[in-house]
């Protein structure tokens, strides 16, 4: 396991926003979280996986980060049907190894933003297709005893962006096993690239942005209400509302994460002076 000093995180977050922590951690091995937990419990930890669906707030963290890259993105199969997989596999890498096997179920998941293990703890999906209709059970560290357990699907309580382990922060998600289908690679390949082209003509992919930043409201569409509000193009500082879809913010240049938050802040604000609609944060903020 690799540890560094005042590491920076630019590249750890999709916004790009400069920040960096005093303490960072490259685990390995499921053994190697053990040890963080319980050799280095001096300081607050926080954990990134690719980084995609959060708000970096400070410049500086005195907190311990816990940084998955390509060290803790193995995968495998269980059988022809079921890969088991760590929590730093990005679901693009995802659902490539499963067109190339032939197996159906993570189309959507193509060119999302997110690690597995990111995807399980917010239930990520799109146009109603989420990671719980795929998953078999997770592993993972309960911070409380520094034991490895396992959950099924249906224990995890899975709603609409949300899960047991968003409301349990001390459940630190290891891996996971999915249960996908055979289809013909083919035809698996060509739904994939046409999601893609469908999302990148809809959203922003010129700029560094975290995905969608709201969830969305009941009856209520993000972006329809932010761009009859006027909203595109607004800007606080670096941080822009993306001319392409309303419902994203980007980073047009040197965005702070302190920009990005007062804009989504002038956001809420106007949604609800003129819907009474509060808009409730997708992202995570650190």
């Amino acid at each position: 396991m690799r540890i560094t000093n005042d590491q920076d995180l630019k590249l750890y977050n999709s916004y790009r926003v400069a920040s960096r922590c005093r303490r960072a951690f490259f685990p390995e091995t499921e053994e190697d979280f053990v040890t963080i937990y319980r050799d280095y419990s001096d300081r607050k930890k926080v954990i990134l996986g690719g980084g995609f669906n959060v708000i970096l707030s400070k410049p500086f963290y005195e907190e311990d980060f816990i940084l998955l890259g390509p060290a803790f993105s193995k995968s495998n199969f269980i059988d022809e049907k079921i890969i088991e997989a760590e929590a730093g596999l990005d679901m693009k890498s995802l659902s490539e190894l499963a067109q190339a096997n032939s197996l159906m179920g993570l189309e959507m998941f193509y060119d999302i933003p997110s690690s597995l293990g990111g995807a399980v703890v917010m239930n990520a999906g799109a146009s109603g297709i989420e990671i719980k209709d795929v998953l078999v059970k997770v592993r993972y560290l309960d911070l409380e005893d520094l034991q490895i357990k396992e959950i099924l699907n249906a224990q995890i309580g899975f709603e609409y962006r949300n899960s047991f382990f968003q409301q349990n922060l001390d459940k630190i998600i290891l891996k996971a096993w999915l249960h996908l289908k055979k289809g013909d690679p083919t035809q698996i390949q060509q739904d994939m690239e046409r999601i893609k082209e469908s999302r990148w003509a809809k959203q922003p992919k010129d700029f560094p942005n975290a995905g969608s930043v709201f969830k969305r409201p009941k009856g209520y569409y993000v972006g329809t209400m932010i761009e009859e509000l006027g909203l595109k193009g607004l800007s606080v500082g670096g941080a822009q509302v993306s001319e392409k879809h309303a419902g994203f913010i980007v980073n047009k240049g040197n965005a702070s994460g302190e920009d990005i938050l007062e804009l989504i802040s002038v956001i809420q604000e106007k949604v609800w002076e003129n819907y009474q609609v509060k808009l409730e944060v997708e992202q995570r903020i650190i």
